[in-house]
């Protein structure tokens, strides 16, 4: 019987303990005699969003279908927990076997946003491994990160022992096979991850040497050692219906962000958004089969017991078998009982009379992102979407029944105007304005129209990764455009208007587009207590600001200068496919604000097509 790391005592003291003693339904125990590579899968985060993702999910189901590899899972401590374990010095531990993190082989962190950085440091400082990758023992895990903040490594380079570029699914058995002949050899850390660094998509800092210009630019960015590659290249699965996908994930004991069957029906995405990361980090798009996806939902849904059950990828209109797996699944949940959670789907006919047959209309609100205000902005940004379209499809809404309108933009986007900022509230203006144009006896209530505005953060392998951003009261005074314009429309009490606090928007310029002095900072936040800084209770910018001052780091270099393109810049040593000249060219036309078709429509020419396969016109010839 397994013995639980926290006391009765502890537990009891604690904000959901169930957070920390693991045993949930599908969750893999082994003997630990019976394997020789032991595997900490982490997500630092608390618990309930950790296991809401996907990717983990996935590689949890790979490595434990591997003879001799144990995967288990650690999420940070919540800070209740956190403070008892210091305290009492528990070192962080896994929670199928609750053995110590710093026992495994390897602890694989999970990156998937710049505001969980200190929670990497808390993760190994509870697991009492070195923070600092050149201070590890060799009785140590090897430290490895994943995900796509691993697409600019450079400000969490001291940190980690190796990053891994790329989808898991691919070279992460060949990494445990070099561990384990490493191992049986008797040969050191540092040879081990010298032999890492020539496997295609691992990326190991220490091997890497990076001098700077008089003006803080690089200089110059080589390994060290004539056999490390200069480039790093991604890692694709190009045949999405034969390869791995949990067909019995683990099953949370407490009710997660996610707490569904989530069905992923494609990676990539076809539209080319220029301030879209994930658009152009996951190209080409690669679509599974409809019927491995019909099979994969009903046995999840049985394995599970789950009693939802939503789809998962980017513009999931675009999934070219999306009207038969939905029709399927329409009759298949109604069978069960289950309900469907649909993505943001295009409002079109058919996503109507999805909509109108799993929600209930009157409570549920249809969601458009329009992004920018003004038809010239959203040309700049290469969002496909006109103000015709949008209007069109809240008309259709409107008549359907629905009188709920979320509408997504961003503000401070690359060559932003007064215009465009006071074009969003013309916008909400204008989709009021259509509701009321139905007579009234078909009107299902009173309009409600919320619009949302995030700040826009320059990312890299954007077109937009040369954009400057601006300073924290900047932002403000753009919310407030929009505010007051909002307040001088006729119909400014069916529209409600919330804004994102800017600090979190800076911060994450500096992270994203950092390199490697950033991490000094980063380490001198985490020791002045910040952790968490995803949850705005827990976020405190007068911390950073204070790390920033203490380790000489210029934030305006970082955020408020566009970038030329012929500068080198730190994450310039991966390949992922999409081309540099290519995204010089879409930076280039945003500038002109000229459109580039979708995938579907013209090839562009960003390179994917090398990859040969997926719903990509230059692959296929």
């Amino acid at each position: 019987m397994r013995k639980l790391a926290l006391s009765d005592e502890v537990l009891l003291q604690i904000e959901q303990p169930a957070r920390y003693i693991g045993g949930e339904v599908n969750a893999v125990m082994k003997n630990k005699e019976d394997v020789d590579v032991r595997f900490a899968m982490c997500f630092p985060d608390v618990y309930e969003i950790g296991m809401s993702h996907l990717g983990i999910q996935i590689l949890y189901d790979m490595f434990n279908q591997q003879e001799g590899v144990w995967c288990e899972r650690v999420y940070s401590p919540w800070p209740d927990l956190d403070k008892v374990m210091r305290e009492k010095q528990i070192p962080l531990f896994a929670l199928e076997s609750q053995e110590p993190i710093r026992d495994f082989d390897f602890l694989g962190i999970t990156i998937q946003y710049e505001m969980a950085y200190t929670n990497i440091l808390q993760i190994l400082d509870l697991s009492q491994i070195s923070i600092l990758a050149k201070d590890r023992t060799e009785d140590m895990p090897i430290v490895i990160g994943g995900g796509p903040c691993t697409y600019n490594p450079e400000p969490l380079a001291d940190f980690f022992d190796l990053f891994y570029m790329g989808e898991g699914e691919t070279v992460y058995m060949d990494l445990l096979n070099l561990y384990r002949s490493n191992k049986a050899a008797g040969k050191s850390r540092k040879e081990f991850l010298h032999k890492a660094a020539s496997i295609p998509g691992i990326y190991v800092p220490s091997l890497y040497e990076v001098t700077y210009n008089e003006d803080g630019t690089i200089q110059s960015f080589e390994p060290i050692e004539k056999d490390v590659p200069k480039k790093v290249e991604k890692q694709l699965v190009m045949d999405m219906s034969n390869t791995y996908y949990p067909k019995a994930p683990v099953v949370p004991f407490i009710k997660a962000t996610q707490d569904r069957v989530v069905l992923e029906i494609q990676r990539g995405c076809i539209r080319g958004c220029r301030f879209c990361q994930a658009g152009m980090l996951y190209r080409p798009t690669r679509e599974r089969d409809v019927e491995v996806l019909k099979e994969t939902a009903a046995t999840m849904l049985k394995n599970t017991g789950h009693e939802e059950i939503s789809l998962s990828s980017l513009s999931s209109s675009d999934y070219s078998q999306l009207q038969e797996l939905v029709n399927y699944l329409i009759d298949e949940c109604d069978r069960r009982g289950v309900n469907i959670s649909l993505p943001s789907l295009r409002i079109d006919s058919f996503s109507l009379d999805v909509m109108s047959k799993v929600q209930d209309i009157k409570k549920s609100s249809l969601t458009f992102a329009p992004e920018a205000g003004t038809q010239r902005l959203r040309n700049v940004i290469n969002k496909g979407l006109t103000e015709e379209v949008i209007l069109e499809g809240a008309g259709k809404a409107f008549e359907g029944g629905w009188s709920k309108v979320k509408l997504y933009f961003m503000l401070g986007l690359p060559t932003e105007t007064e215009e465009d900022m006071k074009g969003i509230a013309h916008l909400a203006e204008a989709i009021a304005e259509r509701y009321y144009d139905i007579p009234k006896s078909e009107r299902n209530g009173k309009c409600q129209i919320t619009v949302s505005t995030s700040f826009f953060v320059a990312k890299p392998f954007t077109p937009f990764q040369w954009a400057s951003m601006f300073p924290q009261e900047d932002y403000v005074n753009r919310a407030k455009i929009v505010k007051s314009e909002i307040r001088s429309q006729l119909n400014q009490k069916s529209i409600k208007y919330n804004w994102h606090e800017p600090q979190v928007t800076v911060l994450e310029g500096i992270l994203a587009r950092g390199d490697r002095k950033v991490g000094q900072a980063i380490l001198s936040a985490y020791k002045q207590g910040a952790i968490f800084d995803a949850w705005s209770e827990y976020f405190h910018m007068d911390v950073w600001e204070k790390a920033f001052n203490e380790t000489g780091l210029n934030t305006d270099f970082y955020i408020l200068r566009e970038r030329d393109t012929s500068e080198i810049l730190p994450w310039d040593f991966i390949d992922i496919g999409v081309t540099k000249e290519f995204m010089i060219k879409q930076w280039e036309m945003a500038k002109a604000e000229q459109v580039t078709p979708n995938c579907k429509m013209q090839c562009s020419g960003c390179g994917a097509g090398r990859y040969k396969g997926g719903v990509c016109i230059e692959s296929k010839n």
